[in-house]
């Protein structure tokens, strides 16, 4: 058998890595899927490819996040080793070593926002990013698509490219007013430089296969064809399948190969999914086949029923309007952004996050500084109820001279700040300063 489209495959389960030995986010989830490759001979496949993992650098890290105290401190090797499987992806795809990739590792990391103070939403840094942010590096900016199909919010994601026109971040998951973090509304469209690239499609509970369907079909095809990326990595969540303990979908592994078929991104990054024998083995071997370019027909769970699953006609209903919605703003988003942001030189926002596993709450303030030439600087101020205080500034990597000198100026300013971790990136230039 010969895949139609090369993959490689990274693998790392964390075997020395849990947030405790019961928690649903543990090895297991990774060692049930490794039996079923082995069980199905996915490794015999002309074409599929399994690669070592890489193992990410602080510096990797510190282009994205701002982690206090610092990388090295706040993070585990099964962090790196993770992150680093991520680059492994990129770079198989981006060199041409393969068609498309899959990173299979852990912890996953798309609740994990700019600012870390530790771990929340079982996620303490955000590998897609660093995976990007090295890509770029290395091969120059390039248009991404991010499509999120995990079932919780990638707030994480959203947070880190709130304000980048260069990546659009399109997120379909469980609504967030019955499910964590409780974002992901669809009025949460980006700051003043990438208004209406952060997309957000809340669905009701109970969404079955048909609605995930639609959605992509008659949402997320049509803007990423208006959009027209160079790249588009899918962030793999699969806790929207039906037997998973902690969400309310009822999707299948026969859906999320079909998604995937149907979405054809170059890079696929595992990132939630806690059923750890009924769903995982057979969705990650869908997502592969369906990557891969061959028959996935025969993946099927040996409990699935079309007709116990099956998307009511109200939830159909539903998700259409939504839909309706969300397209209708992607439309009209240029002029909904100049009523907004006219005559704005700067826009702050303001907000509260809680770190629900690490049981830390943080208060920050934002403010994107706003550039006729380029999309402007972004400053953040962060303290959190255990004493600690950070400011970072980004300067992105498409600014033009005039914020990167004003980006250095800020930085030097905050001297004054005693007692507060001082963090620059300089996206532009590859040069992280850490004070």
């Amino acid at each position: 058998m010969k895949a139609n489209n090369t993959l490689g495959l990274i693998l790392f389960p964390a075997f020395d890595w849990a947030i405790s030995p019961t928690h649903p986010e543990r090895e297991e989830r990774l060692l049930y899927t490794q039996d079923q490759l082995l069980e199905e001979g996915i490794e015999d496949i002309e074409g599929i490819h399994f690669f070592n993992p890489s193992v990410a650098s602080a510096k990797d890290i510190d282009r994205v996040h701002f982690c206090y105290p610092s990388t090295k401190k706040l993070l585990t090797p099964s962090h790196f080793i993770a992150a680093g499987g991520v680059i492994r992806a990129f770079e198989a795809v981006l060199s041409g070593e393969t068609d498309k990739s899959f990173a299979l590792v852990r912890p996953p990391g798309h609740h994990a926002q700019r600012v870390v103070y530790g771990d929340r939403g079982f996620c303490i840094i955000n590998t897609e990013a660093v995976g990007l942010a090295y890509a770029r590096k290395k091969y120059g900016n390039m248009r991404v698509a991010i499509v999120d199909t995990d079932c919780h919010h990638g707030d994480g994601s959203q947070d880190i490219y709130w304000n980048d026109p260069d990546t659009l971040f399109i997120s379909f998951h469980q609504d967030g007013r019955t499910l964590y973090p409780g974002t992901g509304a669809i009025e949460e469209l980006g700051g003043p430089s990438a208004y209406g690239y952060n997309i957000n499609i809340p669905l009701p509970p109970n969404t079955g296969d048909e609605g995930f369907q639609y959605v992509l079909e008659h949402v997320v095809l049509p803007i990423l064809d208006e959009y027209n990326p160079d790249l588009i990595i899918n962030s793999a969540g699969q806790d929207n399948h039906y037997t998973d303990p902690l969400t309310n979908m009822n999707f299948s592994a026969q859906g999320y190969a079909n998604l995937n078929k149907l979405l054809n991104p170059d890079i696929a990054v595992l990132e939630g999914g806690y059923s750890i024998q009924g769903a995982l083995p057979y969705v990650n071997t869908g997502i592969i086949a369906a990557m891969a370019g061959l028959d996935f027909s025969g993946v099927v769970e040996p409990d699935y029923h079309l007709g116990k699953w099956k998307q009511s006609s109200r939830i159909t209903e539903q998700i259409k309007k939504i839909s309706e919605d969300v397209l209708t703003i992607w439309q009209h988003k240029e002029a909904l952004a100049e009523r907004i942001f006219e005559g704005k030189s700067s826009v702050t926002r303001s907000r509260q996050v809680y770190y629900d596993t690490a049981g830390i709450l943080e208060s920050q303030t934002q403010e994107f500084i706003t550039c006729p030439n380029c999309p402007g600087l972004d400053r953040i101020q962060s303290k959190n109820d255990r004493g600690a205080s950070l400011i970072g500034i980004t300067i992105p990597i498409r600014a033009c001279p005039s914020c990167r000198e004003k980006g250095y100026d800020l930085f030097e300013q905050t001297k004054s700040a005693r007692g507060t971790k001082r963090y620059l990136q300089d996206l532009a230039h590859d040069k992280c300063i850490i004070d």
